[in-house]
């Protein structure tokens, strides 16, 4: 893969910022984003505790449930609001450092969180929350050397 992607990538990301001032300051970081944030988590949580069949634990500020069947996810997991949920592989700090990420980005943007994310689109090169998320740490491209 070429490195070019880093290049797009920091476009699409200053797209999405430029977005953002758009959106009412008071539903960024707000009393309101933190109920889309615990709405999510309530989502979240019943979703897990639903098809989980594997060890529930707390890290990085996460609340992981393992053992998900593989079309209850997309990718290599889901963060909704505080949760993250994937398959039967105990997640690696990198990716657990880009789906924490995901997490401040559900107390920013709360309720709104899955509409927008819905828009940035399902290409990982191009979707503005999983560039500031980390690319390299959700492995969406290999590491730097």
């Amino acid at each position: 893969m070429s490195e070019d992607w880093r290049e797009r990538a920091d476009r699409v990301v200053e797209r999405g910022r430029r977005f953002d001032r758009r959106i009412p300051a008071f539903l960024l970081r707000s009393p309101i984003s933190r109920l889309g944030y615990l709405w999510g988590t309530s989502v979240g949580w019943f979703w897990g505790t639903l098809w989980s069949t594997g060890p529930v634990e707390r890290r990085a500020g996460l609340w992981i449930f393992r053992g998900m069947p593989s079309w209850t996810y997309a990718r290599g997991g889901v963060c909704v609001g505080g949760c993250f949920l994937t398959g039967d592989r105990r997640p690696s700090d990198a990716v657990l450092r880009h789906e924490r990420v995901h997490r401040e980005q559900w107390l920013r943007y709360g309720f709104l969180m899955p509409l927008l994310y819905f828009f940035a689109g399902r290409d990982p090169l191009r979707n503005r929350f999983e560039i500031e998320a980390g690319l390299q740490d959700g492995n969406y491209v290999p590491r730097s050397r």
